[in-house]
């Protein structure tokens, strides 16, 4: 079967198209087929002026077409699509979202800085480390930075704060 998922942040956007394979033992395998990154720079209108500008805003939509259409050239069976920081916070966000869906079929969801975090460390698990061994996950976005600690392979205590390498130019 094969997946994508879409990623939208305050500095680029990511489609990640991905085999998934069941082997006989039932192990599940993951093979990449593409990636495929536009650095959109979404946070550099938001964290100035609120709003996302008419040439961002058309240079997201060409973006999404492009992924729509290599979804359709890889036969995707499933995709989701994720935006953070820029899209949250701007005011255009939701009206973009729409005209996106209208446009192309891709369903934007515009997720939460938890949602993100949950997101982000749900992956972790993957790496070959020792969970038992209390540890610190930090990812630094363009617009938001999500920080997660965990014992006992646990998550303990996760926060999303507004501070990314975007913002931090902006200001």
């Amino acid at each position: 079967m094969i997946l994508a998922a879409i990623d939208i942040g305050s500095n680029a956007a990511r489609l990640l198209i991905t085999e998934v394979v069941i082997d006989e033992k039932g192990f599940t395998q993951f093979n990449k087929l593409n990636l495929i990154r536009v650095p959109l720079r979404l946070g550099f209108d938001v964290f100035d002026t609120g709003s996302i500008s008419k040439q961002k805003r058309a240079m997201m939509m060409q973006t999404m077409k492009a992924f729509q259409h290599l979804i359709n050239a890889y036969e995707v069976k499933h995709t989701i699509a994720c935006a953070t920081s820029a899209m949250r916070e701007a005011v255009n966000g939701l009206e973009i979202r729409d005209k996106i869906a209208q446009e192309t079929d891709i369903n934007i969801e515009i997720i939460t800085g938890d949602e993100e975090a949950n997101l982000i460390f749900s992956t972790f698990f993957l790496l070959d480390i020792d969970k038992n061994a209390p540890f610190i996950v930090i990812d630094v976005g363009g617009g938001s930075t999500e920080v997660s600690v965990f014992e006992n392979g646990e998550r303990i205590a996760s926060k999303s704060f507004n501070v990314g390498t975007i913002r931090i130019m902006k200001e």
